[in-house]
């Protein structure tokens, strides 16, 4: 057991550091990733590691984690120089690291996850052994009410983050890296994650801290280090921060609004939604897109609301309702018959089915419309190559970069070329689901801007979001999820932050 004195030292001159970096740099071909790079972490201290996408903050954790080797610089744990790469000497220094993705085998049982992959471990897996031992991991991260037995894949995504952080224990890792750890969890569920990390802090594990979600890392970070092109500025301690600061840091300059101001609305519906029942829902869901509205849909996870939302692109045909778009009828039955009707849609898993990450930008941009350059079975480079210029260009993406692969641009710039692609459909309805999760501040403000260009063109947008202050800020009208009801519908002048949250609360609240 760590000794848990050394968190009431945080700030403390004399303290010796758990972490440090001096000069860290790395070169990937004409791209400096890194750049004399600076870092210092603390015994008992959550460090926010906040930048922009490619500000160099991957990289970084990439080399404490020992997936990357260092052109240059200096590493110290402890007080140790030191070398973390390959992966093994990070581990074996006490580096962990929680991911966004999942590293758990859904179909083994918790207590099997909590050994797979661990070092000093018997062969022979005892059922009586390995749960035992389960439950003391999982007493410590707040899953004392799960079932060493019970498959991951019938855990909550909640469970499944904190079963992550529980593996982390096994290794009795004393610098744990999280990578943005709520990405995909809705406002109750974050608690009980942040909660988990003040306590591991507390015991004395030093942690670092990757988000985008800034009130997160005024909830439980220390200290802050920003990154931006590939250098880091001086730690700074969270008490003599704000928000408008931080994204200042980040941005070199500050940033005048996230949100664009929203449109007038006038006119009969576009978009008319009647009787939904799909999966997920309880009862029926109907509601109206005006021409130049963005509707929100947001709730708890499991809610239902992204569940419309992919039955409304054809993902999952709905068991009852129906949908017109200009007074005309929709097919639902499948996803080529809703983009035929003008429908685009944007799923919340860019990596699986928004991007092809080893294909260009151009042929990215030119996927969902490659046909009307072709002729008989022949591509028009030239025709495509115009076109996708003229998307990139709306959407603040690189021309020049246009035969770069996907898979080489940041998050930010990945998830422009998700959305953008689809304008060379000429939508007249676009549905978007999570549109800038893991996206940073910046970037985020450029796609809200595109999006609300987009409307003032006459186009009709839904987009679903866990993302409270997402919802309130971007759209024009605002409906609530709870337990498979659609529980309020009301324009977003009439709403607060406040009453927002209680109303995706619901019952809990209401109790």
């Amino acid at each position: 057991m760590i000794n848990t004195s050394t968190s009431t030292t945080i700030g403390g001159a004399a303290e010796k550091p758990r972490l440090r970096v001096r000069g860290l740099s790395k070169r990937y071909g004409s791209v400096q990733a890194l750049d004399e790079v600076d870092f210092e972490l603390r015994p008992g201290e959550v460090m926010a590691l906040l930048g922009e996408n490619g500000a160099g903050k991957s990289t970084l954790v990439k080399v404490v984690s020992g997936l990357v080797e260092p052109d240059s610089g200096t590493i110290e744990v402890d007080g140790t120089s030191t070398t973390l790469f390959p992966s093994a000497r990070s581990q074996a220094a006490g580096v962990a690291v929680v991911h966004q993705e999942y590293s758990s085998v859904p179909t083994l049982t918790v207590a099997e996850n909590l050994v797979l992959g661990q070092t000093g471990v018997s062969a022979l897996w005892l059922p009586g052994r390995l749960n035992a031992r389960a439950r003391e991991l999982l007493s410590a991260v707040g899953l004392d009410h799960i079932d060493p037995g019970t498959r991951v894949e019938h855990l909550s995504v909640a469970e499944m983050q904190l079963l992550e952080i529980a593996r982390l224990l096994v290794r009795d890792a004393r610098i744990l890296i999280f990578d943005e750890p709520t990405a995909a969890l809705a406002d109750r569920e974050i608690e009980r994650v942040l909660a988990v990390i003040q306590k591991l802090a507390a015991e004395g594990r030093s942690v670092i801290y990757v988000t985008h979600r800034l009130p997160e890392v005024f909830r439980i970070a220390n200290r802050v280090t920003v990154f931006r092109n590939g250098r880091s500025l001086p730690a700074c301690p969270t008490s003599e921060l704000d928000v408008d600061r931080v994204i200042a840091m980040m941005l070199g300059r500050d940033l005048d609004t996230m949100f664009p101001a929203h449109g007038t609305l006038s006119g009969d519906p576009l978009y008319r939604v009647e009787g939904l029942l799909s999966a997920g829902l309880v009862e029926p869901v109907s509601f109206n897109v005006r021409p130049g509205e963005i509707v929100g849909l947001t709730g708890q996870l499991g809610s239902g609301a992204s569940g419309v939302v992919a039955s409304l692109a054809g993902m999952a045909p709905p068991s009852a309702g129906r949908v017109l778009l200009g007074g005309k009828e929709l097919s639902l039955k499948s996803r080529s018959a809703t983009l035929q009707d003008g429908i685009a849609y944007c799923s919340a898993d860019r990596k699986r089915d928004g991007i092809f990450a080893e294909r260009s930008i151009r042929e990215n941009l030119s996927s969902p419309w490659i046909r009307s350059v072709a002729s008989g079975g022949w591509i028009s480079t030239r025709r495509e190559t115009e076109r996708a210029g003229e998307i990139a260009a709306r959407f603040a993406i690189d021309v020049k970069r246009l035969g770069s692969n996907v898979g080489t641009l940041s998050g930010g710039n990945q998830q422009k070329v998700a959305v953008g692609k689809w304008l060379g459909t000429t939508p007249r309805v676009m549905l978007l689901e999570e549109p800038t999760r893991g996206v940073d501040i910046g970037a985020r403000a450029e796609i809200y801007q595109r999006l609300r260009d987009l409307c003032d063109a006459g186009l009709g947008i839904v987009v679903s979001s866990s993302d409270t202050a997402e919802i309130l800020g971007l759209c024009d009208t605002i409906g609530t999820f709870y337990r498979g009801r659609l529980t309020s519908f009301k324009p977003q002048a009439e709403w607060t932050e406040d009453s927002l949250v209680r109303e995706v609360m619901h019952q809990e609240t209401a109790a």
